[in-house]
């Protein structure tokens, strides 16, 4: 099912409404999840479930938060920074966030600013175009 990354865009939209209790006018794409809407880790469950209803997807959750699995693992971790190799992982992982700015100094407790809802646009987007 083909879908514009507009469409996709209102559909996330809907679902972080439903989900997170905010006003459409505050899920604009360069939100983040968590500082700008609030989402706190139980809700990525929820959000993963309803849009895998809604894009009608099967996702793993370690495909869109692939950071968790990072933070536990001490060759990627150093003095509460992401090692250079930690960071090379996190973007092999998520091929679908822009790291830039992350990559300059990637704090462990600035992961959370990754996860916007454009990176939702864009990995639904690539979900969609790679099952066309």
């Amino acid at each position: 099912m083909a879908m514009t990354r507009d469409e996709i865009l209102k559909e996330i939209q809907e679902v972080l409404v439903d989900a997170l209790g905010v006003d459409d006018d505050e899920v604009t794409p360069d939100a983040t999840l968590m500082a700008d809407l609030g989402a706190e880790s139980i809700d990525f469950l929820d959000i993963v479930f309803r849009m895998e209803k809604a894009f009608g997807l099967k996702i793993p959750r370690e495909d869109l938060f692939p950071a968790e699995s990072l933070l536990s693992n001490t060759e990627y971790i150093s003095d509460g920074k992401l090692t250079e190799k930690g960071v090379a992982e996190l973007q092999a992982r998520m091929p679908h966030t822009d790291l830039s700015g992350f990559a300059a100094n990637p704090e462990i407790n600035k992961i959370g600013d990754l996860f916007t809802v454009e990176t939702l646009v864009n990995f639904i987007d690539s979900k969609l175009n790679a099952a066309a």
